[in-house]
């Protein structure tokens, strides 16, 4: 698969009792470690009031990774462009991009990042759906394209940069849009696999060139590699447990691999956790690469962005190593 790129997704998960300080130091070192791997991009996802989870500030950990790597692209997965200003997000990234030139990728979503009480906080406004989403890109693109003949805002930096925007989605409308404006587009499937197939080939089948000359399909996948099968299955109980919280509004910390979930969910509990992760590709090395090579072969996927969320540091880095081994993605 050596026409394939692999990259990163770190939601700077937390154990119990932890301070976001070392959920932090940890996002540092294993961009460090992806960077040497071979990794495309390290990216970071906008979340937010999710106890567990340390990733709210998206575009202040973008710039503390991006300056503690050389070479590896950094960016968001994404930021949830309804909750911001346009001209924000624009200056922000402007500004990132003016520091690391050539390295800062714009991923770009329209949820709220949380619940309903959380985006009241975050927009202001009960009547912000993300219905306008289309428009805020428009408005985003412009103050980051060239100045027009009678514009009087402009983003300073950021105006004339024409940063790298990926489009995130995990609907049809999202996969519409950036067919419809040829940007590359990512399915997060780590966390939404229905209907990765239908908006895979909705991209596809409607792609008009754009921002790029042919589509390219990122996944967003629940990735765990082990030396066998049965250790990745039993690390792959610490997301299992983390969405078995997620669906009863529990903190979402990251704990420790069991056994066996048996007796620590309901039926109808397995199947709302499955749902959500029935994408995820867990295994040894060799059980990885055709689970790889499937996803890749069935939605044209051109990069695959691994979310693997283990309970030790030391299983996360070496489950990564052992995905790049695996794979052994295009590095250029």
């Amino acid at each position: 698969m050596s026409d394939l790129r692999l990259s990163v997704l770190d939601l700077v998960g937390l154990k119990p009792g932890e301070a976001a300080s070392e959920g932090i130091a940890r996002a540092v070192t294993l961009a460090q470690h992806a960077e040497q791997l071979g990794y495309h991009r390290f990216l970071l996802a906008e979340h937010h009031s999710i106890a567990g989870i340390a990733s709210s500030a998206t575009p202040v950990l973008i710039g503390h990774i991006a300056g503690a790597t050389k070479s590896i692209r950094v960016g968001s997965a994404g930021i949830m462009l309804p909750n911001h200003a346009p001209l924000v997000i624009a200056e922000q990234f402007g500004t990132l991009d003016a520091i690391y030139p050539g390295r800062i990728d714009l991923g770009l979503g329209r949820a709220p990042g949380g619940d309903f009480h959380t985006m009241r906080a975050l927009r202001r406004d009960n009547h912000q759906t993300g219905d306008d989403f289309p428009a805020l890109l428009e408005e985003l693109r412009t103050y980051l394209g060239d100045p027009k003949p009678g514009q009087v805002v402009h983003a300073f930096p950021g105006e004339g940069s024409r940063l790298p925007i990926l489009m995130l989605g995990s609907s049809a409308f999202g996969a519409q849009l950036a067919a419809m404006l040829g940007l590359p587009y990512a399915f997060a499937a780590h966390f939404a696999p229905e209907y990765l197939y239908t908006a895979a080939k909705l991209y596809h089948e409607n792609f008009r060139p754009g921002v790029l000359r042919e589509p390219y399909m990122m996944v967003g996948v629940q990735v765990i590699a082990a030396q066998t099968d049965a250790e990745a299955q039993r690390l792959f109980t610490t997301p299992l447990q983390r969405f078995l919280r997620l669906i009863r509004n529990q903190p979402v910390e990251l704990l420790p691999p069991v056994d066996s979930m048996d007796g620590l969910w309901a039926d109808y509990e397995r199947e709302a956790v499955m749902s959500k992760l029935g994408a995820a590709i867990v295994g040894s090395p060799e059980t990885v690469r055709a689970g790889i090579e499937k996803l890749a072969k069935e939605t044209g996927a051109k990069e695959i962005i691994a979310v693997t969320d283990t309970y030790s540091f030391t299983d996360r880095v070496r489950s990564y190593e052992l995905l790049a081994e695996a794979v052994k993605p295009v590095t250029a």
